[in-house]
């Protein structure tokens, strides 16, 4: 019978594993230039809270952020939804999903004693009265979070009782609106939305949340093109033949086809997720990291680049594939019950965007996203003109490739040729890798949401869509989406 005690080696390593996540908590920590404040009160309102975002993405962030210390000390969270819940069924819903270890049960249960619950409609007024009661009662004189965990449908209805009710009227405190996309279907839909929110609210007050922008990688781009000289003299149509920007995963809708029927892959991934990483990737050098310089550069790029038309696209629409190893790869897009009948919507798309400027003209943008394909990743690709008077063998030298990857497991490598081992001087691929679970191993990585609600409480807007920067984005995905054309593919191809 084996010994169930943990053995030295597992208590060492135990331990490691600990120092190594505190380790990671401190270096988030030395991130932050700008600390909350740290010793005023804050309310965090999750607009939306017996949704599927809110148990599965928004209430582990706060989680995670309260035992990390990251949020100011007094800071309260509310949950808001029509049902009619208490705290504990919120933590019921919840508790999946928080990822709690065992030195932290005591901790959680902090957690959710700093929570509480209001049930209300999302168009009566006097509910947000209700609402404004409960966090006046909590603290007077606290700065209000609102996230949006909601439709789209009911945005328009929530931001003006938010503005009517809900708005902190306390000297040095601030109201901060956090919307989750979609920011509209078109450029008609956002721009409706946006002078919506404009009558409501200041561009300092809202925060446009991507989480794409919140991922390592994505965020590396800034690093890796404006903190490295070897880059800035080969960072142009001079000496890159094309850049690719890839998403793929390896499922379908898994029975969310309704909802995905009515915004496709292109507004759903590449319309956001994918021009945001083109952006980074095609931007000028900023004059300071502020978010405001940032933001500026993104939208010089956006405003470079023509609308997209058919000819400048493919589309596609995963079909079943009846020899598929698993039930779910023997269905089409089509079969998901919740798909209209005879649905032409995109479930894969491949554009090519040209940023017609002194840098990049020329140079093919390839952007590529879809369900059901073969392999679950998301990257940037950098790839290199050949190299000029070629002295080697035909076929031996390969193209020169910068590589991004966002997921799964972050990595950047470069694709360079090197000598055969050996005695005769022969050219073979090799890379320059740096994979972050080898070089960082042990350090934690804050998920996405983590960063972005961080930055919330900051006041940066630095990862956040600016308004003119989501109307560019809208101008040049518009014209595509009213005039859609897919094929079929077969799944995991």
């Amino acid at each position: 019978m084996g010994d169930s005690n943990p053995s030295a080696a597992d208590t060492i390593l135990a331990f490691e594993q600990i120092a190594a996540m505190q380790k990671g908590v401190q270096i988030l920590k030395a991130g932050l230039k700008d600390e909350p404040e740290e010793h005023k009160p804050h309310v965090f309102v999750v607009l939306g809270a017996s949704g599927d975002l809110a148990k599965k993405k928004i209430y582990p962030t706060l989680w995670r952020l309260y035992i990390d210390g990251l949020l100011p000390e007094n800071t309260k969270f509310i949950g808001y939804a029509r049902s009619k819940l208490t705290v504990d069924d919120i933590k019921e819903k919840c508790s999946p999903f928080l990822k709690v270890q065992d030195s932290e049960k005591d901790k959680v249960e902090e957690f959710w004693k700093v929570n509480s619950y209001v049930a209300g409609l999302y168009d009566k007024q006097a509910d947000f009265k209700n609402l404004d009661t409960h966090l006046t009662t909590l603290s007077a004189n606290a700065s209000r979070l609102f996230y949006l965990a909601l439709p789209p449908s009911v945005y328009d209805t929530v931001t003006s009782n938010i503005k009517s009710s809900c708005m902190t009227k306390v000297a040095g405190c601030w109201t901060r609106v956090i919307i989750e996309k979609p920011f509209g279907k078109d450029l008609d839909s956002s721009e409706k939305l946006s002078k919506h929110l404009a009558k409501l609210f200041t561009e300092d007050q809202l925060y446009r949340i991507d989480h794409y922008l919140g991922k390592e990688m994505v965020q590396n781009l800034l690093c890796m093109r404006f903190g490295n000289r070897i880059f800035g003299p080969v960072w142009n149509r001079d000496n890159i033949a094309a850049v690719v920007i890839t998403f793929k995963e390896p499922f379908g809708t898994q029975g969310r086809g309704g909802y995905f029927d009515e915004f496709g892959i292109i507004r759903d991934v590449m319309q956001n997720h994918l021009l945001q990483i083109m952006c980074l990737t095609a931007m000028e050098k900023p004059v300071s990291m502020a978010a405001e310089d940032i933001r500026d550069e993104k939208v010089k790029v956006l405003k470079a680049v023509t609308a997209l038309t058919l000819d400048d696209v493919v589309l596609g629409q995963y079909q079943g594939d009846p020899d598929g190893k698993t039930e779910d790869s023997k269905k089409g897009y089509r079969d998901d019950p919740t798909v209209p009948k005879g649905s032409k919507t995109a479930t894969y798309a491949l554009a090519c965007l040209n940023v017609a400027n002194e840098r990049w003209d020329g140079v093919p943008f390839i952007l590529k996203c879809g369900k059901a394909t073969n392999e679950r990743k998301a990257e940037v690709r950098i790839q290199f003109k050949d190299v000029p008077g070629n002295i080697f063998p035909d076929g031996q030298l390969k193209r020169n490739e910068l590589v991004m990857r966002v997921q799964p497991g972050e990595a950047v490598y470069c694709k360079m040729m090197t000598k055969v081992p050996g005695m005769a001087i022969g050219a073979e691929e090799t890379e320059l890798d740096l994979t972050y679970n080898h070089r960082y191993e042990g350090v934690k990585m804050p998920d996405a949401y983590e960063r972005l609600i961080l930055d919330v409480f900051l006041g940066s807007q630095m990862h956040f869509v600016r308004t003119d920067e989501l109307r560019e984005a809208w101008r040049i995905f518009t014209p595509l989406l009213h005039t859609v054309k897919c094929t079929l593919y077969e799944q995991m191809s």
